[in-house]
C-alpha cells in the first residue's frame, strides 16, 4: 500500500595524526578537553590550515564509492550558531565536494542492489554536549576532527537495505584504513530521513528527519518503527508531520522538534583557505593505491576459487584476512586447504587469543608450509592443525617443528606393511575374531595400534587400506 523511500546521511571521522584544520592531537579521550587549541576553540584572528591526509582519505574514499573528484580542492562555511560550534560557523563543502554522483552495490539476502550517492564531503566535527536536567557541558576534543558526510539519494526502501549498505560502507572504511569507525566511539553515525508514499504514485511524502544514530541495531529500530507509526498515521487519512525525531531505549523515536522549511546557512567560500588544484597525475596515482574491497573480492572467490558463499563470506569480510589467504595462495598452496586452515585453525586461534593477525606469529608463508605438507601426504590434516597450534603456542616454525622433532607423515607402503604386519603378529586374537567372526570393529582397532606403534606418523587412509588387504589375506590363508 505505501513504498518507503529512506535516505541516509553518514558521518565518518577520519584516522589522522591531527584534526581537520588544527595541529591539535586527533583521539579518542574520556578526558574532557584535553586536545584543543586555540583554532578548536573558534577564537577570534585564528587561521585554519587544510590537513592534507584528510584531504586524500577523503578523496580515496570518493573513488571507492564511484564518485566523480573536483578539479580542485576549496571549502565553504555553513553559518549557524549551536553550542557545540564556538565560531558560529562550520568550515565544509558545498561548491565542489570531494565525490559526486557515485554509488556503492550491496547484497541484501543474496539480492543485488545498487545504492546511489549523492555527494561526499569533507568537513569539521563539532564539539560533544553531556547534558544534565540544569545545565550542558560542552567537550572540545571533538571538535575540528576531520569528517566525511556521505549523503545518499533517497533510494534506499528497507531497513534491511539501510543496514546492510551502512555494514558494507563501513567495510569500506576499513578496507581503505581511513578510519576505525568504531560507532560506541561515535566515529561513526548517521542521520536517517524516511518517507511513505502511496505505490504507483511519484508524489514523496513527508520526510521525518532520524538525528545521529550510532548503532546499526538502532537504525533498524528506528526504520521500522517509523514505518509502522506513519502507516497509521496515513491509513486514518491524517498527514505526517514534517520533523526532526530521536530514537530511545525502548525503541520507539520521540518528536525533538518541527521542521518547516529548510535552513538557510547562508553558505559561502571559506576566505581564509585558498583552493588547491588536483592534478589528473594526482587524482591516477591516488586511484593506483585502492584496494579490491569486500563485495568484489566475495564475488571473486566464489567464482575464481569455486568456494561456498559462507566461507567465501568469511574470507572477504576483513581485509587483514583476505590479503592473509591471498598471500597464502600466492605460494601456491592448495585452496581447499588453506580455506580450512585458516576459517578453523587461524580464525579459532585469534578468536581465543584475542588478538589480530597482525599479532599472530604464524606468517602466511609459514601457514603454506603446513598446507604443502598435508597437500603431499606428508602429514595429516588432523596432525597439520596439531602442530600449528603447537608452533603458535611455542612460537615456533611449524615446518622447522616437522623436522625438528620428525613428525612428517609415513606413507611408504613397504615401510607400513611392515608396521601393520608385526602389530597384527602381536594382536592374533583380534585377527582370529576378523577371520572366524567377521567382526569388522577390529579394523578400528589396527588402525589406532598403527597410529599409537607409529607416533601417530602412519597415513591413516594407506594405512587403512592395507590393514583391509592383509586381513582379508590372512583370511584367504587361513581357509
Amino acid at each position: 500500500m505505501f513504498k518507503v523511500v529512506i535516505g541516509l546521511e553518514v558521518h565518518c571521522e577520519l584516522d589522522t595524526k591531527s584534526k581537520n584544520f588544527s595541529a591539535s592531537p586527533n583521539k579518542f579521550s574520556m578526558i574532557p578537553n584535553e586536545s584543543v587549541s586555540a583554532v578548536d576553540l573558534g577564537l577570534p584572528g585564528i587561521l585554519p590550515v587544510p590537513n592534507k591526509e584528510a584531504v586524500r582519505k577523503a578523496l580515496l574514499t570518493a573513488m571507492a564509492l564511484h564518485c566523480k573528484n573536483p578539479d580542485e580542492v576549496i571549502f565553504d562555511r555553513k553559518n549557524y550558531f549551536y553550542p557545540d560550534l564556538p565560531k558560529g560557523y562550520q568550515i565544509t563543502q558545498v561548491t565542489k565536494p570531494m565525490g559526486k554522483d557515485g554509488y556503492l552495490d550491496i547484497l541484501v539476502k543474496g539480492t543485488p542492489k545498487r545504492v546511489y550517492i549523492h555527494q561526499l564531503h569533507l568537513e569539521e566535527d563539532t564539539a560533544s554536549l553531556e547534558h544534565d536536567t540544569k545545565f550542558s557541558l560542552i567537550d572540545y576534543n571533538r571538535s575540528g576532527v576531520p569528517l566525511i558526510e556521505i549523503v545518499t539519494e533517497p533510494c534506499i526502501e528497507s531497513a534491511d537495505e539501510a543496514v546492510t549498505f551502512l555494514e558494507d560502507l563501513k567495510d569500506v572504511f576499513l578496507f581503505l584504513g581511513v578510519s576505525e569507525a568504531k560507532s560506541n566511539y561515535g566515529q561513526m553515525r548517521c542521520d536517517v530521513n524516511i518517507s511513505l508514499m502511496e505505490e504507483g504514485s511519484d508524489k514523496l511524502g513527508t520526510k521525518v528527519e532520524m538525528k545521529n544514530i550510532n548503532a546499526f541495531t538502532s537504525v533498524r529500530d528506528a526504520i521500522e518503527y517509523e514505518i509502522k507509526r506513519q502507516s497509521e498515521i496515513l491509513l486514518k487519512g491524517e498527514k505526517v508531520i514534517q520533523e526532526t525525531r530521536r530514537i530511545a531505549e525502548d525503541g520507539k523515536t520521540y518528536s525533538m522538534r518541527e521542521k518547516v522549511d529548510a535552513v538557510d546557512y547562508k553558505y559561502f567560500l571559506e576566505p581564509n583557505i585558498p583552493s588547491t588544484p588536483l592534478s589528473d597525475e594526482y587524482l591516477y596515482e591516488l586511484r593506483s593505491t585502492l584496494p579490491e574491497l569486500k563485495t568484489d573480492r566475495f564475488l571473486r572467490y566464489m567464482k575464481e576459487y569455486s568456494l561456498s558463499e559462507y566461507d567465501a563470506k568469511v574470507l572477504s569480510k576483513e581485509r587483514p584476512t583476505a590479503d592473509y589467504f591471498e598471500e597464502v595462495l600466492s605460494y601456491g598452496s592448495d585452496v581447499e586447504l588453506t580455506v580450512n586452515f585458516l576459517t578453523s585453525a587461524i580464525l579459532s586461534t585469534l578468536n581465543k587469543l584475542e588478538i589480530t593477525l597482525d599479532e599472530l606469529f604464524i606468517t602466511p608463508k609459514m601457514l603454506s608450509g603446513v598446507v604443502d605438507h598435508v597437500h603431499e601426504g606428508k602429514i595429516s590434516l588432523d596432525h597439520g592443525k596439531k602442530i600449528l597450534y603447537q608452533a603458535i603456542e611455542q612460537k615456533i616454525d611449524p615446518v622447522e617443528l616437522i623436522k625438528k622433532e620428525n613428525l612428517q607423515q609415513i606413507s611408504d607402503e613397504d615401510t607400513l606393511l611392515e608396521l601393520i604386519t608385526s602389530i597384527m603378529d602381536e594382536n592374533k586374537e583380534q585377527v582370529r575374531q576378523y577371520i572366524e567372526e567377521d567382526n569388522e570393529h577390529v579394523i578400528n582397532f589396527f588402525i589406532g595400534q598403527a597410529m599409537k606403534k607409529s607416533n601417530r606418523q602412519a597415513n591413516p587412509n594407506i594405512s587403512l587400506e592395507l590393514i583391509k588387504k592383509e586381513l582379508e589375506r590372512r583370511k584367504e590363508y587361513d581357509k
